[in-house]
Formats: C-alpha cells, structure tokens, sequence
C-alpha cells in the first residue's frame, strides 16, 4: 500500500520518476516535475503504448504533428500510442507536478 503524495522528495532539480509496480506487459510510475521541461529540440520516441494522468500541479505536452501544446490540469488525462513523438513544454513551476503513467511493455 501507499500514497501516491506521501514520501516525494522535497526538492527536485531534475524530474523524478518511480516505478510502482512492474509486472509482465505492464510498468506503472509515478512521475514528479517542478518546472521541468524537455530539453530544445527533444522528443520522446517510446517503443511502448503509454497512459498518463495528471494528479496535480499543470504542464503542457505537445506531440510533434501539433502545432501547440496540450494543456493538461488535475484529472486530465491521455493515451500516447507507441512511437509517437512527444515532448513536456512546461511543468508548473509553483507547485509539484505529479503524474501517473502506465506503460503496456512488450
């Protein structure tokens, strides 16, 4: 059992992620952000389908065949289909940012 607030650290300069369970096919994280962004110029290219939900804080995601970012706020959420290049424009920098992603795994 846990808490998916509880036990974060309390400064980040990097994002931070923590596998929660992994089971066969399945990965489930919890990701910590505060202000982080993807470098300029860098997309993701997962070889793996990927759900993702906003807990709290804000960030905007953009995949590379749209022309502006997604917001997302508290309780959005969304599917990444494997291979499709995305990237974090921004993370609240005022507050933590957290997210949990299930990834299916080959």
């Amino acid at each position: 059992m846990g808490n998916l607030f509880h036990d974060m650290p309390e400064t980040l300069d990097d994002e931070w992620f923590e596998t929660l369970t992994e089971l066969p096919g399945l990965r489930i994280e919890r990701i910590v952000s505060t202000g982080q962004a993807s470098p300029p110029g860098f997309w993701y290219d997962q070889p793996d389908d990927e759900w993702v939900v906003l807990l709290s804080g804000a960030a905007g995601l953009r995949f590379a065949d749209e022309d502006a970012p997604r917001e997302l706020k508290p309780g959005d959420w969304l599917l990444i289909p494997a291979r499709r290049r995305h990237r974090v424009e921004w993370t609240a920098a005022d507050q933590r940012t957290v997210w949990l992603a299930v990834h299916r795994t080959a």
